[in-house]
């Protein structure tokens, strides 16, 4: 980090995989020793290549610089003056249709694609569990969904925490787990009330939910999404579990078990 005037940095709240400080108009993220979270990957590597594949887009920060302090790498990028994302799921819905026109630059591993994967990523979640948490497996979802050909650049954990509201639009932070992927995927992640309650302290409301799908631009994927929905649900449940969230898991059980079987 030489050469930067960096005085005084300030820690954020809100990262749950790194350690991460403001200093001026800059941020600086020293990422964590990954635990191999079985969800979202912590990759500093993608992180940076997003920031600059999506430079000049609006809705990612400046890359600035990086490097590695002491075995640990680190990623430098401007501050957005803003708040985390509070209200407004219309808006939210747009800035991902916008981002999932992107290109997907080279480098990006495969997502999750059909329910059939969505099932073995669960399981594989499941299996990294212990005690009641197994219990899971008696959910699982029936049918069976396809892999789609529609997939693209994906942020991976677009959650209210990595919404930045500023300038009167739509910014998107923490890129250390995009891929090319299934645009629903994005979709599940935002509206999942697991998410919804962690970071902003309540799940998403019906209306709020219907704003969500009427404004995303793509029938196809807003589609998508409702066909993988109870996979979605059941993947989020197992993860919950897996980090010992309780009131998370039973939100995403109690929308798991409100859901119809699939006939797809």
């Amino acid at each position: 980090m030489q050469g930067w005037p960096l005085s005084g940095p300030t820690p954020l709240s809100g990262g749950r995989s790194n350690h991460v400080w403001q200093a001026g108009g800059v941020v600086v993220k020293l990422y964590r020793p990954s635990r191999g979270n079985p969800l979202f990957a912590n990759d500093p590597v993608r992180e940076r290549q997003s920031l600059r594949a999506l430079s000049g887009t609006g809705f990612v920060p400046r890359y600035l610089a990086h490097g590695r302090w002491q075995g640990q790498d680190w990623l430098m990028y401007s501050h957005l003056v803003g708040a985390p994302w509070r209200e407004d799921t219309a808006h939210v819905a747009r800035l991902l249709g916008i981002l999932h026109d992107q290109v997907a630059f080279s480098g990006l591993p495969d997502g999750a694609n059909g329910s059939q994967a969505l099932a073995s990523q669960t399981l594989n979640i499941l299996a990294q569990c212990s005690g009641p948490g197994r219990d899971l497996r008696r959910l699982h979802p029936q049918g069976v969904v396809p892999p789609t050909r529609q997939t693209g650049l994906i942020h991976g954990d677009p959650v209210p925490g990595n919404l930045v509201e500023h300038d009167g639009t739509l910014a998107l932070i923490d890129w250390q787990c995009p891929q090319r992927g299934d645009p629903a995927e994005d979709l599940a992640l935002f509206l999942s009330p697991a998410m919804q309650f962690l970071y902003r302290g309540r799940p998403l409301g019906p209306e709020e939910e219907a704003q969500f799908a009427s404004a995303y631009p793509d029938r196809r994927v807003v589609a998508r999404y409702f066909a993988l929905k109870p996979w979605f649900h059941w993947r989020m449940a197992a993860y919950c579990m897996w980090r010992n969230d309780t009131e998370a898991l039973d939100l995403e059980v109690s929308e798991l078990q409100s859901i119809r079987p699939s006939s797809a």
